[in-house]
């Protein structure tokens, strides 16, 4: 019997992908605090983070393959997590308007024997957006557990005319980097 893929989040989204993309999985969320250290890139915070959920799920789950994951936005090298409330959502929405930034997850994949901890990065272009959109948006309760205030697969699609790389990275799981992992693992 092959071993079960666990996915150590409760995002929705990252569910929707795994399912979308016909990866079987059982979901058990790491309770890891997610907080940049002092001086930490966005790459490796994400990265950390990832492994972080990973393990802490893998020793409660042994015998099966965990996923742990951690999206980050970036723009002007500062890390945008989920925000705090709705006045760190319109801070985060206006750094953001009319400029180009970062989306960063780190991916970390452990059987227990092997841990495999990677990271993709997509570049979004976001247009500018009125003081009365933010409120508005703010407003609908979307962007409050999305880090960088917003989901591109939602309302805030209006305003992305550009992305390069990989849009569900963005959502929030980098899924074909995912599929190579765990094809990579199972190898071993």
């Amino acid at each position: 019997m092959s071993a079960m893929l666990v996915l150590a989040s409760a995002s929705p989204r990252r569910q929707e992908l795994l399912r979308a993309a016909g990866i079987p999985f059982e979901v058990q969320p790491a309770d890891v605090v997610e907080a940049p250290l002092p001086g930490e890139g966005a790459q490796a915070c994400a990265e950390r983070l990832a492994r972080e959920k990973a393990l802490a799920v893998a020793r409660l789950r042994p015998q099966d393959v965990v996923l742990g994951a951690d999206t980050i936005v970036v723009v002007d090298n500062q890390i945008l997590g989920k925000p705090a409330d709705s006045a760190d959502a319109a801070r985060m929405l206006r750094l953001l308007s009319g400029r180009k930034h970062q989306v960063v997850t780190g991916v970390c994949l452990t059987n227990g024997a092997h841990c495999s901890v990677t990271s993709e990065i997509t570049f979004v272009t976001m247009s500018a957006i009125s003081e009365k959109e933010i409120a508005d948006y703010i407003a609908t309760g979307e962007p409050m557990d999305k880090a960088g205030a917003y989901a591109i697969q939602g309302m805030a699609s209006r305003w992305i005319p550009r992305i390069e790389g990989d849009y569900c990275n963005v959502v929030g799981l980098p899924v074909a980097l995912v599929y190579r992992m765990l094809r990579d693992l199972r190898k071993d």
